[in-house]
């Protein structure tokens, strides 16, 4: 492993952790000096992860879990305490997007699970990271992952954009919360990103590509591992007097 120690004594979760940004930050996290927890719903992809970061001479496990359901998480949480001792860091990232369909034209399983997974599951994931940290007398930092859409209408469906707006009051609401007890907690306002999700929306709605690159000051996608390091910086004690914030990384997106 490279890094330079940004994230050294730390435990961290990082949730759907089997690719893209998630994946980009187990092995940047792990790079940067944590023990870090895969959650995600495929094991092999965890277990191929978790073995590619012990064998660079990092510290990981896999807890297959779905965050939209509070069980599997609060035993993922747990798995964290069993393997490594406590938990410092989360980064609640997983995600499910749609696009391309006016809201009147959303069936009520496809709004039901882009909520479920935007929503519930940082819901989840806080609801059983925060007492953890609140009992290890020394706080935590957790970074949920918003959206562009979480500020704006992109073209993503109406579903997404109320969720990812949802993401961003809901880490407000937690940063006020646990702020005087030594936890920190911010959203990533993510933009246009290659992975394989962004694959499968330009696949099915090829004309979105350009609006995303317009959308950009830069005319281009992130790839996933800038996203994580963003990730990685707010989870680190370098960034300890922010929280409550959204930050943007978007090349540019929200300022034009």
């Amino acid at each position: 492993m490279s890094g330079m120690g940004l994230l050294d004594g730390k435990v961290a979760m990082v949730t759907g952790a089997s690719s893209g940004i998630g994946a980009a930050a187990a092995r940047l996290f792990a790079a940067e000096g944590a023990a870090v927890v895969l959650v995600a719903r495929r094991k092999e992809r965890l277990d191929a992860l978790v073995g590619e970061i012990r064998a660079a001479g990092g510290r990981a496990v896999a807890a297959v879990a779905d965050v939209t359901d509070s069980v599997e998480i609060e035993r993922a949480v747990a798995t964290a305490v069993e393997t490594f001792g406590g938990l410092h860091a989360a980064f609640n990232n997983a995600g499910y997007a749609t696009a391309g369909v006016p809201l009147h034209e959303i069936d009520d399983e496809t709004y039901e699970r882009t909520v479920d997974v935007n929503l519930r599951g940082v819901w989840n994931c806080m609801r059983h990271q925060v007492p953890v940290m609140l009992g290890s007398g020394v706080g935590g930092s957790i970074v949920n992952t918003s959206s562009v859409a979480g500020l704006k209408a992109t073209g993503a469906s109406a579903a997404y954009v109320a969720a990812k707006h949802a993401v961003i009051g809901v880490t407000k609401a937690a940063a006020l919360d646990y702020a005087r007890q030594g936890i920190r907690v911010n959203a990533l306002v993510v933009g246009a990103t290659r992975t394989e999700m962004m694959d499968g929306v330009l696949d099915a709605y090829p004309s979105l590509e350009e609006t995303f690159l317009a959308d950009s000051m830069q005319h281009r996608m992130s790839s996933p591992v800038e996203v994580a390091q963003a990730a990685a910086w707010l989870c680190s004690d370098r960034s300890s007097f922010v929280t409550g914030t959204a930050m943007a990384v978007d090349g540019g997106s929200t300022a034009l």
